[in-house]
């Protein structure tokens, strides 16, 4: 294995990787501070923080040679035998040199900066700066002005590390940003007539190492010291993108991409930010409801589930519909109620809310044109309860004909998702129960109306598209009333104790081929099921049932 040397310590690092300075000394446990530098953009090495001392060690002498100069580490490469040294007096001088620099022009604006907590230009003045500032301090804030309808310029705090401009080059591939002017006096600016209105524009706000980028959402809005950040997926297409909830006392103030190489990189689209804004929507279903002779009356928890419980076995017959809103833990926790009531009840996939088509970026980023998170792990749930996956248009083109005994329909769907017609059509089951977040015409006619959870207030997996499962925990709890679709199923099933997902993970991997490589731990940027899919026959009809192509 190639050996790489930062200060004193020996990495071994694969032959086949390109790695740079700043990466390998990240393995060694080293950081290297960096402005411009970011792992999914191109190497412009212009900010000069990450100055280092370099050289070569012989690989039969042991003899080490340095380069007289420092040099950026980003636009180092790592090979064997080099070796790197980051804490030199040279070293140090040079980043107080370039954070001294930063300083003279950038304002005093930090307690009104929606950056501060987080910001580089701060965290890098402590740690590297210097001790005393030699320049009169002069207060005064940014100029500020609109990119576009998601972001604002903060133009003075800006510290030209241009990671802005070549996102939309290399990554949007719309190219509205660029360098105006020269030298001293180059600024951050849009083309004239073309501003920043790419769907994946709030990205270059968390590129912003400082506060010259604001998201115009999320502007003045909340510190971020007082947020608790929650590892999540999100759930507005079907590719999965791993997500940070940031919240506070339960209210979710804003959503950033995590870093995730097999699903979205490190970026995130704005259909996706932007798209919490109906967890806290008053218009949510809050409690819920039971009809009685055509007037709703609000239900009681405490027993109500009971009672749901009696009249879905006293039917004579259970068709569940399962929303691909729903996670793979829930979606099997419904389906094997629905069994336990009617050994023949019927299992069907929800709605599949679409789009135009798939929205493909230069920089390999793709917007899904299946706008829900769960639709593929769900059908698996129900391909290996049932043996096949009934799917939404079949219950409507078979009812009312066929519509005896009871409907259960967990929704969860954030937008109108059923019209009259189609809920006329399934009123003909004598009893009718929907599980949804907002009211809608089916709701309005079912003997039973439960409120549903939000994405964010979930605890399970999904499985994306490409048969990628992530798993997360709940990062709000719901509002007064609501009751998480697992908790009730849970409940209804009579098991012990509180839900877990871990445990429901379990089953799923001792029942089904598709789910046998998850484990009590799933890595935080997912497992890969897609093998699974073509898996040979396991013991057991249910197994059997889930090694489906």
């Amino acid at each position: 294995m190639p050996i790489v040397i930062v200060d004193g310590k020996e990495v071994e690092i694969d032959g086949q990787e390109r790695l740079n300075g700043i990466q390998v000394a990240a393995r060694a446990g080293v950081e290297i501070p960096h402005y411009c530098w970011h792992p999914g953009l191109s190497v412009v090495a212009s900010c000069r923080m990450c100055l280092v001392e370099t050289g070569k060690k012989d690989l039969q002498s042991g003899k080490i040679t340095m380069i007289p100069k420092l040099v950026p580490a980003c636009q180092t490469p790592a090979s064997d035998g080099t070796v790197f040294v980051t804490e030199s007096a040279a070293v140090k001088n040079a980043r107080a040199m370039v954070e001294e620099d930063l300083l003279l022009r950038h304002p005093v604006d930090c307690p009104i900066c929606d950056k501060a907590g987080e910001c580089s230009l701060q965290d890098y003045h402590f740690q590297h700066g210097r001790e005393e500032r030699r320049a009169d301090i002069k207060p005064f804030h940014s100029r500020r002005r609109s990119l576009g309808d998601t972001v604002t310029l903060f133009v003075d705090r800006c510290v030209m590390c241009t990671r802005c401009v070549r996102f939309c080059r290399e990554v949007a591939g719309t190219r509205e940003l660029m360098v105006a002017h020269r030298g001293a006096h180059e600024e951050i600016d849009i083309f004239p007539g073309f501003p920043l209105s790419n769907k994946l524009s709030g990205n270059v706000v968390d590129l912003c190492p400082v506060g010259a980028l604001g998201d115009k959402d999320f502007l003045y809005r909340q510190r971020v010291w007082f947020m608790e950040s929650h590892a999540h997926v999100c759930a507005g297409c079907s590719t999965g993108c791993s997500i940070d909830v940031d919240e506070n006392q339960d209210r979710i103030y804003r959503l950033k991409p995590r870093e995730n190489l097999a699903v979205n990189q490190y970026w995130m689209c704005d259909e996706g930010r932007y798209g919490w804004k109906h967890v806290h929507d008053p218009g949510r279903l809050a409690q819920p409801l039971r009809r009685r002779q055509g007037r709703a009356e609000i239900a009681d928890w405490t027993a109500l589930p009971a009672e749901l419980d009696q009249r879905l076995r006293a039917a004579g017959g259970l068709t569940m519909v399962l929303s691909p809103f729903l996670t793979v833990e829930e979606a099997l926790l419904a389906a094997k109620y629905a069994r336990a009531v009617d050994a023949k009840a019927r299992v069907i996939l929800g709605a599949v809310p679409e789009g135009a088509g798939d929205e493909r970026f230069s920089g390999g980023f793709t917007i899904r044109s299946e706008k829900c998170p769960n639709r593929r792990g769900v059908a698996q749930v129900i391909r290996g309860i049932c043996g096949e996956a009934a799917n939404w248009s079949d219950l409507l083109d078979s009812s009312p004909s066929s519509a005896s005994g009871a409907l259960w329909v967990a929704g969860g769907y954030k937008s109108d998702w059923i019209d009259a017609s189609q809920a006329e059509l399934l009123r003909a089951f004598p009893l009718l129960i929907v599980q949804d977040l907002f009211p809608s015409p089916l709701s309005e006619c079912a003997d039973y109306c439960l409120p549903a959870a939000s994405f964010a207030e979930r605890e399970g997996s999904y499985v994306n598209y490409n048969d990628r499962l992530q798993s997360f925990g709940w990062a709000i709890r719901p509002p007064a009333g609501v009751k998480t679709e697992a908790r009730l199923f849970w409940q209804l099933s009579q098991r012990e104790g509180m839900y877990r997902a871990e445990t429901v993970r379990r089953e799923l991997a001792e029942e089904f081929v598709y789910f046998s490589a998850l484990s009590d731990a799933v890595p935080p940027d997912g497992i890969d099921l897609k093998l699974n899919r073509i898996a040979p026959q396991a013991a057991g009809a249910t197994a059997e049932m889930g090694a489906i192509g």
